[in-house]
Order: C-alpha cells, then sequence, then structure tokens
C-alpha cells in the first residue's frame, strides 16, 4: 500500500517608462523556505507530504472552514491522508475544530478552520506620500495598523522606522512572536521616478532610484523579508482577498498618489518579464509625433498627485485627496474637475489594455475615500460608453474589495504564501 500522503491533489492551481532613465531593476523572487511551524516529519516523502499540508491549508483559506469530506473531495486526497494531515496541523496550532454541526443527514460533521492565531505577518507599504505597517494573522484580519506621512520619504529617517515598526509589531505580539514569518515590503520599483513632477532634485531622485530599498530593510532586522511593486502586491491582495475569488481574469488599476495596476490572467498573476505588467502610468495619452514634444502619461491625469496640484492650486489642504472631504465643499469643485480628466484618462487606458488583452473585466480600486471612488467609478463608466469600441467588446469595470489598505496588505500576503502555500508562484483555489 503507498504512503497515504504519496497522493498528489487535483484542486485548481492558480495565483497564484519613467520619464526619468533609471536602471533596469528586475523584481526579486519572493523567498520560500519550510517554517518551523509547518515542519516536515522524517518520511522519505517529505516534499509530498509538504505540498498536501499547504495544500489542505489553502483549500481552508479559500473556503473558511470544512469538514474532512469536503477537504478530501477538493484536494482528491484519501480521507486516510486528509486525517493525518489535519492531525498534524491541528498538534502544530495552524487549524482549530469548529463546534459541530448537527441536523444533517448522517453523522454530526466538525468543519475545520484556521487558526487566527497560527502565523502572522508584516506589511509594509512605502510610498511618495506616506508609509504604512499591517500586521495581519493567519486568516489576513488585520491586527494591527501604523501610517505615517510626509512630502517625498527621507532615506535618513524612513529606514530606521521600516525597522523599528517591523520590531515593534513582531514583539507586540509577546509568546506569538515566534509565529511571525516575515514581512513582505509593497513600494514602487521607481520611487524618484518622475522627479520633476514631483519637484525633486535629480540627486533625490537617484538616490532611491538606484538604491536596493529591500536589501537595505533585511540589513536593518532579522525577520525574512519578500518584496513586491506596490500595485502588484495590492493586485495580489484582491486576488486572494477581493474580487478574485469570482473573477478569472481582470486588468487592475490602483489609483495613488500615482496610478499603476496589475493583470490577473487565469486566476495566476502575472507580472511581465520585469516585472511591470499592468503599469498603467506611463502609457502614453496620444501617439508620439516626429520631432514633437513627448505625449502626457495616463499618470499626468489619473493621479491623486494630480488632484493634490488642483487642490493646492486653490488653497486647500492637498491630503484631502486621500479622505472624505475630497467630495465636501470647499474641496469638492477642484474634484469634480479632476473626475473629468481622470475618468477620460483611465477609459483611455481600459479601452488600449481590451484592444491587446481582451479581458472581459477590470477591477478599480485606490487610496481616496470609497465615495470618492464610487464617483470615479460612475465617472469612467461614462466615459468607456463614448469611446469608439468597434472591433471590441467592452469590459465591465468593478470596485475593488479591499481597499486603500491594499497594498500593505498584499505585502503582508507575501511572506504568508511563500510559507504557506502550495507551490512558489501560485495561489491555489479549490473550487
Amino acid at each position: 500500500m503507498p504512503d497515504a500522503d504519496a497522493t498528489a491533489p487535483t484542486a485548481d492551481a492558480v495565483a497564484d517608462r519613467s520619464p526619468d532613465p533609471v536602471p533596469e531593476r528586475t523584481p526579486e523572487p519572493v523567498p520560500e523556505r519550510a517554517p518551523d511551524l509547518l515542519r516536515p516529519r522524517g518520511s522519505n516523502q517529505v516534499g509530498m507530504r509538504q505540498f498536501n499540508e499547504r495544500t489542505v491549508l489553502q483549500a481552508l483559506r479559500v473556503h473558511t472552514s470544512l469538514p474532512k469530506a469536503d477537504l478530501a473531495r477538493l484536494t482528491g486526497l484519501s480521507a486516510q491522508t486528509i486525517g493525518l494531515i489535519t492531525a498534524r496541523l491541528e498538534e502544530d496550532g495552524l487549524i482549530v475544530k469548529q463546534s459541530r454541526v448537527r441536523g444533517r443527514i448522517g453523522q454530526p460533521s466538525v468543519p475545520l478552520a484556521l487558526n487566527p492565531d497560527g502565523a502572522f505577518a508584516i506589511g509594509i507599504k512605502v510610498g511618495r506620500r506616506g508609509a504604512e505597517w499591517l500586521l495581519i494573522d493567519f486568516t489576513s484580519q488585520v491586527r494591527e495598523r501604523h501610517a505615517i506621512s510626509y512630502d517625498f520619504p527621507d532615506v535618513d529617517e524612513l529606514l530606521p522606522a521600516i525597522a523599528q515598526h517591523i520590531h515593534r509589531l513582531r514583539d507586540g505580539l509577546g509568546a506569538l512572536a515566534v509565529r511571525n514569518v516575515g514581512a513582505g515590503l509593497a513600494a514602487p520599483f521607481q520611487l524618484g521616478g518622475w522627479h520633476r513632477t514631483l519637484g525633486l532634485s535629480k540627486a533625490q531622485a537617484d538616490l532611491w532610484n538606484q538604491m536596493d530599498l529591500a536589501a537595505e530593510v533585511r540589513a536593518r532586522t532579522d525577520v525574512p523579508v519578500s518584496f513586491a511593486r506596490d500595485t502588484v502586491a495590492a493586485c495580489v491582495a484582491e486576488l486572494v482577498s477581493g474580487r478574485g475569488h469570482d473573477l478569472k481574469s481582470f486588468l487592475y488599476i490602483f489609483v495613488d498618489t500615482f496610478v499603476g495596476g496589475g493583470l490577473v490572467i487565469n486566476s495566476h498573476l502575472h507580472t511581465g518579464a520585469h516585472g511591470n505588467a499592468g503599469a498603467l502610468a506611463s502609457l502614453p495619452m496620444q501617439p508620439a509625433r516626429a520631432g514633437g514634444a513627448l505625449p502626457p502619461q495616463v499618470m499626468a491625469e489619473a493621479s491623486l498627485w494630480e488632484l493634490e496640484q488642483r487642490l493646492q492650486g486653490e488653497g486647500l489642504d492637498p491630503t484631502a485627496a486621500y479622505d472624505e472631504r475630497a467630495l465636501q465643499p470647499p474641496f469638492a469643485a477642484a474634484t469634480q474637475a479632476w473626475l473629468g480628466t481622470a475618468s477620460l484618462a483611465l477609459a483611455h487606458a481600459i479601452v488600449s489594455s481590451t484592444a491587446v488583452l481582451d479581458l472581459a473585466d477590470v477591477v478599480m480600486d485606490g487610496s481616496m475615500s470609497r465615495a470618492l471612488l464610487q464617483a470615479l467609478l460612475a465617472q469612467t463608466r461614462a466615459a468607456l460608453a463614448q469611446c469608439n469600441w468597434e472591433g471590441l467588446w467592452p469590459p465591465q469595470l468593478h470596485a475593488g474589495g479591499v481597499g486603500a489598505q491594499a497594498c500593505a496588505l498584499g505585502g503582508a500576503m507575501l511572506p504568508l504564501h511563500a510559507n504557506f502555500a502550495p507551490g512558489h508562484e501560485v495561489f491555489l483555489k479549490a473550487d
């Protein structure tokens, strides 16, 4: 009789130019390591055992709670294997039994679920206007949050602050600190890009563009650190905790200080050759003219930076672009003007992307208030209705399900994925 853990699962596997010249940067792979929390047992099938354990954990992550019979059906593993795996995971403190379900035909079932205290991860977003830290538990619920704002990050202040908050969040877990599996850092590839637009000196821009931010953070902490582009991290959060549950392929747009995005194809995050797939900020708004100036990019009209400039030009607080004040007097007039131009730029980006990718769905989110996001969605839909769609099928435009914390949340999901998902580059979803 073969080893019970040798049965392979059959669940579907899924995911899971700036105007200023800067050195090309290739995204770093998310590190994968076997944590003590999911320790392999002595066996000649250790690799398959760990894969099967991760498959079960991911099925529970997707479906919230399942009895053993449903786990066997969804993963394709035998009842005996499921029994062995769930016993080990419960012993490791990664899953818990829930109350017995009665009132159905047959024996009462005992659903199993992820133990929220089974593991923790830290997410860090470093942006052009602020930084954010999240501590999430094994079910991806936010336990603690801290944020700071600035006009533009100062290297000598921000790098020590990143390490300080990582240690504070980890050490605040007390006895559970040993269950922290790492930190995920989400930041733009080119934090100093568009330095003329931002009013930065070339020296300031070069300092960030030539820095390996992940390596600098790793040098300041003993916590394992993963890295992803900020909007890719946001797309990860949407794929795992948002609309990715019901949409298989979509273009993801995240409107932040600068606009960006990501690309999901057949439930896999597609990053491209240089990790920059979905980087809508750089999309030209019109064709280039021989001998003429470079055409403006989507970033110039569809970013919250542009709304900031409109507000500042009216003598108003530019930080209102990121909160509920944006649609209230005296900020509303400038915001409405921004909505008109931003929606046209986003519609142009969506039509251009549809012509290349032929996707049926687009998901839009951002670091603004939900009310402003809904207003932007409404005006973008109206702009899309006025576009020339001859030869194309218009996609459906959806609101994102994660919100302003998407970048930091996606960052925190990276170490959880590296330690507990079945594969290195995929997020497994059980149908």
